[in-house]
């Protein structure tokens, strides 16, 4: 202010002279500057997670994209099974698997203890983590200090599935599951096809539940022992294989013939509709039957997995007389 240069702190001290000063050339305005979404952690190479997936895909030969191949795994990488019942139940079963993942520091019960003795057993590796590592692999959480790695599931094709089920010298018996959803319902038909001595099942390779870990545990291990394809077109599928001989016989409350009246003993696929809607319109248009299930009470329709499991049972019993 004028006349007032003589207070103190009025007067500019030299090393703040006004002017142009030695600036940082940009470099805190990039060091601002958005670098992008984080990588996941199976694309970090240094990361555990993208050794594991290496290793996986290096054992299963690889994923495959696009159409089914015969052979070959159609997922990207492992899957886990989470939970202390569902991992015992799974080793009890011989499910292939390749880890056993426990929690350093976790309470142990009978479970845990049984599940590290059998997966030392059959030769699977036994790997202790820390408590956020296994929270990774869980979408939620609910792992209750243990995990059970297994392989991608690898995968029949249609044609090398029917000509399995001729060359076992007894009428063909197969499945194929017309827009399954839920994982659960896929591992309990499988589970009854194996009980009741089908050859294999067959899904669509998109809009359908697939073989995670999920159907891995509710299917009790048989979805190692059946063999399950994938078909790019599955109404395609079926009429292919109708000129193999089989019947094909869709399943539906408002069908044309009872359970009670049809013959199941020759070569026949049993097809099941979607949980919601049942059978889609060209799937049902391309079967020789629609077979319907007597019940009594006011009960409309059961579950797609309990219907097949009915159907099953029965063409067994006929195949034994």
């Amino acid at each position: 202010m004028a006349g007032n240069s003589k207070r103190k702190g009025a007067v500019r001290k030299g090393s703040t002279k006004k002017g142009q000063t030695v600036g940082s050339g940009g470099q805190r305005r990039r060091g601002l500057e958005a670098r992008g979404a984080t990588p996941k952690a199976t694309e970090r190479t240094y990361h555990a997670a993208h050794k594991r997936a290496k290793a996986a895909a290096k054992s299963s030969g690889g994923p495959s994209g696009g159409r089914p191949q015969r052979g070959k795994p159609t997922t990207d990488g492992p899957e886990y099974v989470l939970g202390r019942n569902p991992v015992v139940e799974c080793l009890r079963a011989k499910v292939p698997a390749t880890a056993l993942y426990v929690v350093l520091g976790g309470e142990a019960d009978e479970r845990v203890t049984e599940s590290v003795q059998l997966a030392a057993n059959a030769g699977i590796s036994i790997l202790e983590v820390q408590r956020p590592e296994l929270d990774r692999m869980s979408a939620n959480g609910m792992h209750q200090g243990v995990a059970l790695q297994v392989p991608p599931y690898r995968y029949a094709h249609p044609s090398d599935l029917m000509q399995l089920a001729i060359d076992s010298g007894r009428p063909p018996l197969l499945v194929a599951l017309d827009n399954i959803t839920d994982p659960r319902n896929l591992g309990a038909v499988i589970r009854s096809v194996a009980a009741f001595g089908g050859h294999g099942v067959v899904i669509p390779a998109r809009r359908s539940a697939s073989v995670t870990a999920v159907a891995w545990r509710t299917s009790a291990g048989a979805a190692a022992r059946l063999p399950v394809a994938q078909a790019t077109n599955l109404t395609r599928t079926l009429k292919d294989w109708a000129e193999s001989g089989v019947q094909l016989v869709g399943l539906d409350a408002d069908g044309d013939v009872t359970l009670d009246n049809y013959d199941g003993s020759g070569p026949t696929v049993i097809v099941v509709g979607s949980e919601g809607k049942g059978l889609s319109r060209l799937v049902r248009e391309s079967c020789d039957s629609i077979l319907s299930i007597p019940m009594a009470g006011d009960v409309e329709s059961l579950n797609a997995s309990v219907a097949a499991g009915v159907v099953l049972a029965e063409f067994a019993r006929q195949r034994r007389s």
